[in-house]
């Protein structure tokens, strides 16, 4: 069950929180497929699974922005937000991928949120750091510094 916050006060009370983990999401060759034919980007490692088992990781992987893209509705998973009148996606400070998330794996999401900060405009701005793990792996498939401003 997600934590909720309600209004402005209830997301400056959330700085520093950990918001946990969720659960599992299969990463389906057919989800990969779907991601490669919306960005054109159809290069075999992700594509290909016969060539990719002669590949760099064995078989196909997720694409780093496919992977990057799923933070959006895992995130759902571990905030509600009510009392405000708008959400935006503020941008990105920092993104890495630090290992390949293999076709047949499962993922999930780690979130803590930063100190969150008033802006203009009757808003609060809200960082957050999001982890996506791997079943099974030591490292994380990436590692994002998130902004978003939340408007009463």
């Amino acid at each position: 069950m997600p934590t909720t916050a309600n209004g402005l006060d209830g997301l400056k009370a959330l700085s520093g929180a950990d918001l946990g983990r969720t659960e599992w999401l299969d990463i389906t060759q057919q989800r990969v497929n779907t991601f490669a034919d919306a960005t054109d980007d159809h290069q075999w490692i992700h594509t290909d699974p016969e060539k990719a088992k002669d590949g760099p990781f064995g078989g196909p992987i997720a694409h780093g922005y496919l992977t990057l893209s799923l933070i959006i509705p895992l995130f759902g998973e571990l905030l509600g937000i009510t009392g405000t009148k708008m959400s935006v996606n503020y941008g990105l400070d920092k993104v890495r991928f630090p290992s390949p998330v293999p076709v047949g794996a499962k993922i999930r999401l780690h979130g803590v949120v930063g100190t969150v900060e008033e802006v203009k405009g009757n808003g609060v701005q809200m960082p957050l750091t999001f982890t996506v793990e791997v079943d099974g792996s030591d490292k994380p498939a990436c590692v994002a510094q998130a902004v978003y401003r939340h408007y009463a």
